[in-house]
């Protein structure tokens, strides 16, 4: 039987080992300190410049240098996570992969970097393998890396030294506020919400123009968050602690609406979630809250959410139950309210900070002008250095026999260099590039070309030398820069403010199941809200009844249970239920219409229909008036509104003919036409017999040939000597909502009445480059305008000259009232 070896036995003195005491306490510290340190910058907290964790930013570079672009084709996702993996990102694939995810979801970020092809996922489940899923960059994304081959950034090396990678991208969108970020760090963490590109670039655009400019200012561009998946924040108090401090919270909620989901049965439907809410967990919410009695009124929930028609939850309520009361438990005790709590943390020259604002906007601001700055002197040096050598090229074209000569008679490059230095005095760049001369480039035709290009590069060079010799020039290069990225990029905002919402979530009050059929005021605003007041006190005109970030087209007076009517531009009367409406309680005799509910919420048009006011449905009121783009008016004879259906012609229209306003007018009233052309016509309403609904009205005013009604409306009797006329003036050839154009503000008393179908008297003298009117209103003062995102513009003082030219706004007006 074989023997088993033994292991031999070593003597302790032949152990080479070292043992060195440690304290505990120090080394824990020491080695807790560098992996916070490595969480915090590596990985956790976004650079407040181009709101990127590295992760990200070396996936955007990554794509950008393999030439992923927006008009290539997708690869797959497994071979970019491979490539930044290897050159850049010494971390696990799954992490790379995850953050490649999020970057082209359109659910987490309000402006996607990377256009993802397969399953990336939803709120619910998550995406498939990189193996299986495609990705190339999406267009944002090149703004996000432009220039980088100008010297615009710091570059720094990879992870083993043999390539370097940008310490942050160039960043021509305010990555960090219109995507947000969220992240835990060691001993920290940031939440940031996502926010509107338009919003943020009109307010960084004021920072640029007025370094000095308050958050009160800012915020006038920046009312709130903007929230990929729309909903409704209510509550605006903790939104400007956190634009303040950089801390703060919201609560967000569904957008629903009550819809008949059966001929006897209501139902809620839900087609926005709270921000980063799934639609399987709301159901599941529901299904418990039922299950434990916390919610009474429910028969079935249903997610009817598809890729055509996008997210639809159809919550059914049972007969007998007022949906508003159902809706509010499912507000307290489901997902369909939650609450987002700001932390803006952010690395700011390599120090986790926590910003509000407009700290955040001066950041990027800062970084945009250092980018734009560092570009102009990389374009500098390099032309500077063509046109050096174009330069010296020309001098060799001029004499070329004698170049010749001189290379054909020189032993060899180096003294054919050092001759021709001394013969043209050149440089010895110059000297090079002659002897690396082509023949071809001898002709007549090139040395053309090479002229013009001196001309263009002398050009440029000038152009280069007055921006950063000035700073309000570079200044204005980033501004106009910002312009272009917003309107490149930019989409309407999607999420509502509600600076209240009446009852929240948590709040101890019921709703009552019936609600009472109580005189009301129903206002619509020049950006589509509809809202009615909470009892019978009639809305102030004055300067007060100016509503947050709005103005008050018309307000009809009804009943909480009665109907009113929606004027369309295709001559349609639509029925609006009040019931529909939110009520909001009057403030200082106003209204505070950010809490109004969006037309398209209540009514469903037309493709291409466009609301025009609203009216009273009474028969007992006095006839609408309305007038059209071709110069027609009309008077509909009070009640003649038919009681089953929900939707009517109120007027014929010609072909090409749309209404342009309507409004109630009494025999004593006035009506007013203003036309493109400048000219103002108002006569007694009385001139025109009221009408059937089927009638095609009669002439209101003359108008010469290519011109149309730009307003029409009606001057109550009683308020005649309160009345104002506001015309503004612009090029007819410039993009709607584009230009600021030349405002006046006039007395309605001036302008001469005349009768109906005449040409009326002017209104507006028109300068150089206006020929046109691109907005009027007339009404009872004092007038006020607001932009398209609803944010108040200035106008200017009342001016006594009927026909005078105007003043410039500072900013395109969307509406008056």
């Amino acid at each position: 039987m074989a023997r088993k070896p033994s292991t031999p036995s070593l003597d302790p003195s032949e152990v080479n080992e070292t043992i060195v005491d440690v304290d505990v306490t120090s080394e824990m510290e020491t080695s807790f300190l560098e992996y916070a340190y490595s969480v915090i910058y590596s990985r956790a907290l976004p650079d407040a410049r181009d709101g990127l964790k590295p992760v990200q930013r070396r996936i955007l570079y990554m794509m950008a240098d393999m030439g992923l672009r927006p008009d290539r084709a997708h690869v797959k996702s497994a071979r970019v996570v491979g490539e930044v993996m290897g050159k850049l990102h010494p971390h696990g694939d799954g992490a790379i992969y995850d953050a490649l995810v999020r970057l082209s979801q359109d659910f987490s970020l309000r402006l996607p970097m990377v256009d993802g092809h397969g399953n990336f996922g939803t709120l619910d489940d998550g995406p498939a393998a990189s193996r299986y899923t495609e990705a190339r960059l999406a267009p944002p994304a090149l703004a996000m890396t432009a220039n980088l081959d100008e010297d615009v950034v710091d570059f720094v090396p990879n992870y083993d030294n043999k390539l370097r990678q940008p310490d942050v991208l160039p960043a021509a969108i305010p990555n960090l506020l219109v995507n947000g970020a969220s992240g835990i760090a060691v001993g920290m963490a940031t939440n940031m919400a996502p926010h509107n590109l338009v919003e943020v670039v009109s307010a960084a655009r004021h920072l640029v123009a007025h370094p000095d400019a308050d958050l009160e200012a800012i915020q006038r561009f920046v009312p709130g968050p903007d929230l990929p998946t729309g909903g409704k924040i209510v509550g605006l108090d903790g939104v400007r602690d956190a634009y303040r401090t950089g801390r703060g919270s919201f609560r967000i909620r569904a957008t629903t609406r009550v819809e008949d989901v059966t001929p006897r049965r209501k139902g809620i439907v839900v087609t926005e979630l709270p921000y980063l809410v799934g639609p399987e967990k709301v159901i599941e919410k529901i299904a418990e809250g039922v299950k434990a009695k916390k919610i009474q009124g429910v028969s079935a929930a249903t997610d009817l959410t598809d890729r055509a028609h996008g997210l639809r939850i159809v919550i059914e309520v049972k007969t007998g139950f007022n949906p508003e009361a159902v809706l509010q438990q499912l507000y307290k005790h489901t997902p369909l309210e939650d609450s987002f709590g700001m932390n803006n943390v952010a690395l700011v020259d390599g120090q986790p900070r926590t910003l509000g604002l407009l700290d955040l906007l001066r950041v990027w601001v800062d970084h945009r002008i250092d980018v734009v700055r560092r570009r102009s002197e990389h374009r500098l040096r390099k032309r500077t250095e063509r046109l050096h050598l174009v330069d010296g090229l020309l001098v060799a074209i001029v004499d070329i026999d004698e170049v010749i000569q001189v290379i054909r008679s020189s032993d060899d490059a180096g003294t054919a260099r050092t001759r021709l230095q001394d013969v043209f005095d050149l440089s010895q760049p110059q000297a090079d590039y002659i002897l690396e001369l082509q023949l071809r480039r001898l002709t007549k035709f090139s040395r053309i070309e090479l002229e013009k290009e001196q001309e263009q590069l002398r050009r440029e060079i000038e152009e280069l030398q007055e921006i950063l010799g000035d700073d309000a020039r570079l200044r204005a290069v980033v501004s106009g820069e910002m312009a272009d990225v917003a309107t490149t990029y930019g989409t309407p905002r999607r999420t509502v403010l509600l600076e209240s919402a009446g009852q929240t979530a948590t709040s101890a009050a019921v709703v009552p199941l019936e609600v009472a059929d109580t005189p009301c005021w129903v206002l619509f605003s020049a950006t589509g809200l509809l809202a009615r007041t909470s009892d019978d006190t009639k809305p102030s005109r004055s300067g007060s009844s100016r509503a947050a970030h709005d103005v008050v087209r018309a307000r009809v007076r009804t009943t909480a249970r009665g109907d009113v009517g929606l004027v369309t531009d295709r001559g349609r009367m639509v029925r609006i239920s009040v019931l529909d409406l939110p009520a909001l309680p009057l403030t200082d005799g106003a209204p505070s219409l950010s809490g109004g509910v969006p037309l398209a919420e209540v009514v469903v048009l037309d493709p291409g229909e466009h609301a025009v006011t609203i009216a009273s449905l009474g028969a007992d009121g006095p006839p609408l008036a309305l007038g059209t783009a071709q110069g027609v008016v009309k008077r509909v004879a009070p009640g003649d509104v038919p009681s089953n259906r929900d939707a009517w012609e109120i007027v014929g229209l010609k072909d090409g003919d749309v209404v342009v306003g309507a409004a109630p007018a009494t025999d004593e009233d006035e009506v007013v036409f203003v036309s493109t052309d400048a000219s103002l016509l108002h006569f007694d309403a009385s001139a025109v017999r009221p009408q059937g609904r089927s009638a095609g009205g009669m002439a209101g005013i003359r108008l010469a040939d290519g011109q149309r009604v730009a307003f029409f409306g009606v001057v109550r009797a009683d308020v005649r000597d309160l009345a104002a006329v506001v015309t503004l003036a612009g090029s007819s050839g410039a993009l709607a909502g584009t230009q600021t154009g030349a405002a006046k503000v006039t007395p309605y008393e001036l302008y001469p009445g005349k009768g109906r179908g005449t040409g009326g008297v002017r209104a507006h003298r028109f300068l150089k480059g206006a020929d046109t009117l691109i907005l009027a209103w007339v009404g009872q003062g004092p007038p006020h305008a607001t932009g398209s995102g609803g944010q108040p513009v200035d106008l200017p003082e009342v001016d006594q000259r009927r026909d005078g030219s105007g003043v410039p706004l500072p900013s395109p007006v969307a509406a008056v009232g």
